[in-house]
């Protein structure tokens, strides 16, 4: 066995060597070791009877050793005032000594006061030097008076935070009983921000939602389909099924069990199948093949017998990436036959597509997404033989490459994905939280601009945002969308601007896509920045998770300096959470990487009203109470230390 190329990088997801090992038949074999063939500890070995493993990430060379660095403190404003007024206050000491020892040798400058009768020098204190005697003079007026510095302030304030912080877990009313969680405080340095926040960036799935995506509708080959008490039935009838029903799917649910890492399953439709009917069955095999899910055996919920039943064979995945924005499956048919089957956003499919339905389910998307829905559009593509030994071939030498992986399996993935056959598209409800809408209402009339950043297309993300609140039917939505160079974006920036000043709306609102967001913070930020402060609320849609940081960043960098809290619930979410003053995680479907990279964690986001405006209000107060107590403090005992020694 021997492994190729052993320079360890830092970065988690990249991992590119290279193994190559001798079969029973005493054949070399290469296979690329990727971020896939990672085992985490607690692995178990299922579905295969051997695997070759090595252990290649050691001692300093292990991910979490390259990764290793000081995380970087947020302060609050308050810790910062105080380091500010704990500078101005050791100046004043040091002026104080300084003046005080001046003073000295100005009043010893007369001879009979310089060696009064009750002080005599020593012959070795007449001998010294004066810069010496002028240093201890200084020094000995610096702790006379070093009682100007509350030197237990840092320590009474942190004792105060941390006991503090106690409240939040006691809270029962931030207490979710379903999933039996509580409120929890992963750093207590940040409580009196809670009360001062100006912003407030939020997730959308997963955090204003439940993210339980329920099937609601779908368009097969044109048609549009709703789902009627787990039955698919049509819009109007059609010439196969006069009542406008797919007979041969009695329920849905059936799908997301049929599938396995290297077989999948399906049930077929009749024996005297039309041209409509083959179609819906290639629709439902994408819907049931091309995924990840893996099961340990064939599962048939008593669907008809095994006879209705066929065995794929998985042969190659091609993984989901942000850039591309979908994912594909190839798979072998019992009968040897190769189909690549894919599924992603629309305008990642779409586009790819040469035949099919396009424009009616272009249109199908967009009404399905008015309605607040969640779409994927599905589409597959027939590979001959020929056709496939050349993407296993440059599958293989493109994941075996130690140089430049990425890039390659890239251009190997848009080799492949392309002239597909469109399928349709599948619309899913993700239903929102309890309380969304009043919580977002309550954060408005508290003065707190709510901002929305989602990776969802721009008709589901304005539904979303009317439906929880976030956009009023009455306020003005202004659009930045599909800009394409520079000048267009500056263009209509200033265009909303100037309709900002003429329109005499109180309330405005702002939509902006990912594309249209690096080009406006590429070069007219101040533009960008003129807009977004003059609105209530602001929708960023189709955002990567770098985009929502850097939206955040922009905020924290204005002349305003407002304070920022970012809300989120998934690994995505890390990011701004990280970059907020204040980061709170949702605990809820997606892990606990965005709870655990937070400083705050709450099970539901209408927890976040009372953790702001009760919870955060008095943490403000009572260290501002305290802060002030010892300040104060410190001047008196000035003033009466001065007075009692003038007397």
């Amino acid at each position: 066995m021997w492994i190729h190329n052993r320079n360890f990088t830092k970065i988690l997801w990249l991992v590119k060597q290279k193994i190559s090992y001798v079969t029973q038949h005493l054949k070399w074999l290469k296979r690329p070791l990727g971020p896939e063939s990672l085992l985490l500890r607690g692995a178990r070995l299922k579905n295969t009877k051997e695997i070759f493993g090595v252990a290649i990430y050691t001692g300093m060379e292990t991910k979490m050793a390259l990764n290793y660095k000081s995380k970087s403190q947020k302060r609050s404003a308050v810790e910062k005032s105080m380091n500010t007024f704990l500078i101005i206050y050791l100046i004043i000491l040091i002026s104080e000594a300084i003046i005080s020892t001046i003073l000295k040798y100005t009043w010893q400058a007369e001879e009979k006061w310089d060696e009064p009768w009750y002080n005599q020098k020593t012959e070795h204190q007449r001998n010294s030097s004066k810069i010496l005697r002028f240093i201890s003079d200084f020094l000995a007026f610096l702790v006379l008076y070093n009682f100007i510095i509350p030197i237990s302030l840092y320590v009474t304030v942190e004792m105060q935070k941390f006991l503090g912080s106690f409240f939040i877990g006691w809270d029962l009313d931030l207490y979710h009983e379903e999933s039996d969680q509580k409120a929890q405080v992963n750093t207590s340095d940040l409580n009196e921000e809670l009360g001062q926040v100006e912003y407030v960036f939020t997730d959308k799935t997963g955090t204003l939602t439940e993210n339980e995506m329920q099937f609601r509708e779908c368009s097969i080959n044109g048609i549009k389909y709703q789902e009627i008490n787990g039955r698919l039935v049509s819009e109007g009838p059609t010439p196969d099924s006069p009542e406008g029903s797919l007979s041969y799917l009695n329920s849905l649910s059936h799908l997301n069990n049929l599938s396995h890492l290297t077989t999948s399953s399906f049930r077929t439709s009749p024996e005297n199948e039309t041209e409509l009917i083959k179609e819906h069955d290639l629709f439902f095999k994408a819907v049931s093949l091309c995924h990840t899910v893996q099961i340990s055996n064939v599962q048939t919920d008593g669907i008809g017998d095994e006879n209705y039943f066929k065995l794929y064979k998985l042969l190659h995945i091609l993984e989901f990436d942000s850039d591309r924005r979908r994912m594909s499956v190839i798979v072998q048919s019992p009968s040897g036959e190769k189909l690549l089957f894919a599924k992603g956003a629309e305008s990642s499919i779409l586009p790819k597509c040469i035949g099919g339905e396009i424009e009616k389910t272009r249109i199908h998307v967009d009404e399905f997404a008015l309605k607040g829905l969640r779409t994927l559009c599905m589409a597959y593509k027939q590979l001959t033989s020929k056709e496939y030994e050349e993407i296993d071939r440059r599958l293989f030498e493109a994941r075996t490459a130690l140089q430049q992986r990425e890039e390659k399996l890239a251009d190997v993935f848009q080799f492949i994905e392309k002239d597909l056959m469109l399928l349709g598209a599948t619309a899913v409800e993700d239903r929102l939280q309890d309380r969304v809408r009043e919580t977002i209402e309550a954060l408005r009339m508290a003065g707190i601009k709510v901002w929305v950043l989602t990776g969802d297309k721009h008709e589901t993300a304005v539904s979303v945002s009317l439906s929880c609140g976030h956009f009023h039917r009455t306020m003005n939505i202004l659009e930045l969308i599909n800009q394409k160079s520079d000048s267009e974006c500056a263009e209509q920036l200033r265009q909303l601007a100037r309709r900002i000043k003429e329109d005499h709306v109180i309330q405005h609102g702002l939509v902006v896509d990912g594309t249209s967001l690096s080009l406006a913070l590429r070069e007219h930020e101040k533009l960008f920045m003129e807009v977004c402060r003059n609105c209530s609320a602001v929708l960023c849609c189709r955002m990567a998770p770098l985009q929502k940081a850097k939206v955040i960043r922009l905020i924290k960098i204005s002349p305003e300096k407002p304070i920022t809290l970012a809300v989120g619930d998934g690994a995505n979410d890390v990011s701004m959470i990280q970059e907020a003053h204040v980061g709170i995680g949702i605990m809820g479907k997606e892990g606990r990487q965005a709870a655990r990279n937070s400083d705050y964690a709450i099970a539901r986001f209408k927890f976040l009203s009372k953790l702001l405006f009760v919870h955060g209000h008095f943490y403000y107060i009572r260290i501002a109470t305290l802060v002030q107590y010892f300040f104060y403090k410190v001047s008196f005992m000035e003033i009466f230390y001065n007075h009692l020694h003038s007397i």
